[in-house]
């Protein structure tokens, strides 16, 4: 038998509807912060408190995956039954509940990793970054994106002075605390997404850094196409963008025919103004991902000229 109690206390904690969204979409698989800030509309801070609250009633447990924190819904039996008749009462189809898993859907959110791929992927980043980075060293280097720790430490080792975008103040604290123990030296900078990818203040300084790559990895809200077009306003007319994209986000249909990922994104490489150079595919787990270098395209145009 459950407890009164405890009873009164799962009611107040899934008796709002944006927590009984979340429980709903925990009930399918765990996610992560960002993940479900993403389905719901709102912003990570928000939907922490939220969390925050459903996991101080015992429905939802934290679960930590490698560098990230997930939620998945409580294992404890009386819970676990309580949440089980809740989400079995639920419709899926329900107005309330259907745009989540819409949303999940259209971002190409992956299905949870083991740690072990989560480290594969993110060697395979850093890798590809410093394979095709050529010889020498960048005078400064921005990152877009934090979350894959070698991903961006091999960046910044590539460059004399780094820069690294945070879309949350947990993946800026985390990223941090990463490349404290590497013995590397960074300005991370927090920025709300709504703002852009890269955000003003970096934009209105212009055009100065010789390295600029976007991770967009971790589900994202504004399109492919702003991401390349904040990294143009950033990137030095001599300098060179790695962009690392879900092959998934890519390959919806295209005017009825089937979509083809990297046709995809070389033409919206050169609708941004770059000249891709190399463009390959990296796989880990059952995570696909498009990883791209690029340039200016008028470098390569006066290149040629000369």
């Amino acid at each position: 038998m459950t407890a009164a109690a405890d009873l009164v206390t799962w009611l107040r904690a899934a008796g709002e509807p944006t927590r009984l969204r979340l429980l709903a979409l925990c009930a399918q698989r765990e996610f992560s912060v960002s993940e479900l800030a993403l389905a719901v509309g709102q912003s990570g801070p928000r939907v922490s408190r939220h969390l925050k609250i459903l996991c101080a009633a015992g429905l939802l447990a934290r679960l930590r995956v490698g560098q990230w924190v997930h939620y998945r819904l409580a294992q404890d039996p009386a819970a676990a039954g309580f949440l089980q008749a809740l989400v079995a009462d639920l419709d899926p189809a329900d107005p309330l509940l259907a745009p989540d898993r819409g949303r999940i859907k259209a971002a190409g959110v992956p299905a949870a990793q083991d740690p072990a791929a989560r480290s594969r992927l993110d060697e395979a980043l850093g890798s590809f970054i410093t394979s095709s980075a050529g010889p020498g060293r960048h005078g400064s280097a921005l990152v877009v994106g934090v979350q894959h720790h070698a991903m961006l430490a091999s960046a910044l080792r590539l460059a004399l002075d780094g820069t690294a975008v945070a879309h949350s103040r947990r993946a800026a604290q985390a990223a941090g605390a990463f490349l404290k123990r590497e013995g590397i030296t960074c300005r991370i900078v927090f920025t709300d997404p709504a703002q852009g990818p890269v955000g003003p203040d970096l934009v209105r300084s212009g055009p100065h850094f010789e390295a600029v790559v976007l991770d967009r990895l971790a589900p994202q809200a504004a399109p492919l196409s702003a991401w390349l077009a904040a990294g143009r306003q950033v990137l030095a007319s001599g300098g060179r963008l790695w962009l690392f994209e879900r092959t998934e986000s890519l390959s919806a249909r295209q005017d009825g025919a089937p979509a083809q990922p990297l046709a995809r994104l070389r033409q919206l490489l050169d609708e941004a103004g770059f000249a891709c150079e190399r463009l390959s595919p990296i796989q880990a787990g059952r995570e696909h991902v498009l990883a791209a270098v690029a340039v200016p395209a008028w470098a390569v145009r006066a290149a040629s000229v000369a």
